[in-house]
């Protein structure tokens, strides 16, 4: 039984334990399962793990402008909610990172690119323009409406 084993494994190295012992007994061998597994751990096979997918690291974190005086850089980010009838609301907030100002709190029930670009556009003509923006990758922030407008 040992060789058979071993012949099994050596043919097909993805197999465990369990998938040698349903061969095993399709061949007519009378082993029960914990057999197999004690005769599997004793030849020294096992199957290898898979690796986990590295998470990607933000490469760019040391990298990121402090902010030294009032509109160096702005964070812009999304903030959800809900009506009591159910429809929901997406809220817009765009803030100063040095004098944590808050120049707009835009609420709307759909935001598009082009929004975004609209409220930047009110704002930055009574406050002024950013020399950074700082957003994460929402479908609204990585539009080409943004890009063009930055």
């Amino acid at each position: 039984m040992k060789r058979r084993i071993r012949e099994i494994c050596e043919t097909r190295v993805r197999y465990g334990y369990r998938r040698v012992y349903v061969i095993l007994d399709r061949e007519g061998w009378d082993v029960s399962i914990k057999m197999v597994y004690n005769v599997y751990r004793a030849l020294g096979l096992r199957l290898r793990n898979k690796t986990p997918k590295r998470r990607v690291t933000a490469k760019l974190c040391d990298d990121r402008a402090q902010a030294v005086g009032p509109n160096d850089v702005w964070a812009m980010d999304f903030v959800h909610d809900q009506l009591a009838l159910g429809k929901k609301l997406r809220i817009l907030n765009i803030v100063d990172t040095h004098s944590r100002y808050c120049p707009a709190t835009d609420v709307r029930f759909q935001y598009r690119g082009e929004d975004v670009v609209q409220t930047l556009e009110r704002i930055c003509t009574g406050v002024g323009y950013p020399k950074t923006i700082r957003v994460d990758n929402g479908s609204e922030f990585i539009s080409r409406d943004l890009d063009l407008w930055a």
